[in-house]
């Protein structure tokens, strides 16, 4: 089935009892005022170190990078998100590190910097899927340190994001939106080309219209919400997707174009979606990214999903466990698929 992923072996294999282990999690997660404005990945990072404590970890440090700060940065702490996670595992044994990404190794994958976080530590697990596509210091220089392990989050990543490379239930239906087309194509290419319809909505489309690099068809709107000016409150009109009206900007998918898309997802058997329709953080201009997301949920499908926008309008509509797999990985999501080494998966022993 997922035959193009390599199975790095699993924290579930290791000893960890009387041990002190560290953990690369993924607790990147949007600050506002200070505050976890979202704790998906918090809540994703913690079947791991629940496995850890009960197995009879004796210490367990878990390193994270939050944001992209350029070195020390008080609006980056990592404070509120340890905070967070002690309330959630409320155990001694569990100490969360400052930021990766205050210390300048990190993003240059320096052994020194790797040597600290892995002091003290008898082994490595790397449970930080939205990072592996990295060859940062607390991806790759710890995993040679210490023996490495995947946690339980990685491997259900590799797992569910799998079953997309391998042979899919047909109809498969790929639905991909946002803003840069580059960002993309990779996937497009290896995806797009053995999915039975490809749908793009957002900017992307308007890319493809002027000029389409794939060499195969691709679904692209028939009407749009077009908008005077990139501006929340702009006077705005339903137009054909081939006749804005001079200077006007297409910000999200029209109604045709919503029931199109929907009664192609309605068929699917398997279906991936990548990227908003739209500017979804603008509700006049929302609608488009929130039909695509009750259809991908409403279809009985193997629905994966991925991207920090699309996990995000899941979330605010409460959809999220009405999807098969809703990946917390973003740009290493997209790597995988496109079939591209991971250089914190290549680093881990295999099964």
């Amino acid at each position: 089935m997922g035959h193009q992923v390599q199975h790095p072996r699993s924290v579930r294999d290791a000893d960890v009892a009387g041990k002190r282990v560290l953990v690369r999690s993924d607790l990147n997660v949007p600050l506002e005022d200070g505050r976890v404005a979202d704790e998906t990945r918090i809540e994703a990072s913690l079947p791991t170190l629940r496995l850890l404590l009960e197995r009879g970890a004796a210490g367990i440090r878990v390193c994270s990078h939050l944001g992209r700060p350029k070195g020390p940065d008080p609006a980056f702490s990592i404070e509120p998100v340890r905070a967070r996670l002690r309330e959630a595992l409320p155990d001694e044994r569990i100490e969360v590190l400052e930021n990766t990404r205050f210390n300048p190794g990190e993003t240059k994958n320096d052994p020194g910097f790797a040597h600290e976080l892995a002091d003290g530590c008898d082994l490595f697990v790397q449970d930080a899927f939205g990072s592996v596509h990295r060859a940062h210091a607390s991806t790759v220089a710890v995993a040679e340190l210490l023996p490495a392990y995947a946690g339980l989050l990685l491997e259900h990543e590799l797992e569910q994001l799998g079953r997309l490379l391998g042979d899919v239930e047909r109809p498969f239906v790929l639905v991909s939106g946002g803003a840069k087309v580059e960002d993309k194509l990779g996937v497009l290419r290896k995806l797009g080309g053995k999915a039975d319809r490809v749908l793009i909505g957002g900017k992307m489309a308007e890319q493809l219209r002027e000029r389409n690099p794939l060499d195969f068809e691709v679904v692209l709107p028939d009407d749009v919400v077009a908008a005077a000016s990139f501006d929340a409150q702009a006077d705005s009109r339903i137009s054909r997707f081939d006749s804005l009206p001079e200077g006007w900007l297409g910000l999200d998918i029209g109604p045709e174009t919503r029931k199109r898309f929907g009664a192609e997802l309605s068929q699917a058997k398997t279906i991936f979606w990548n990227g908003p329709m739209g500017v979804f953080e603008w509700p006049r201009f929302a609608a488009g990214t929130r039909a695509v997301a009750e259809a991908v949920a409403g279809a009985d499908a193997f629905s994966v999903v991925g991207g920090a926008d699309s996990i995000r309008a899941l979330n605010e509509l409460g959809l999220t466990d009405r999807v098969s797999w809703a990946s917390t990985g973003g740009g290493a999501a997209l790597e995988l698929l496109e079939g591209k080494e991971l250089p914190g998966i290549a680093v881990l022993p295999t099964a």
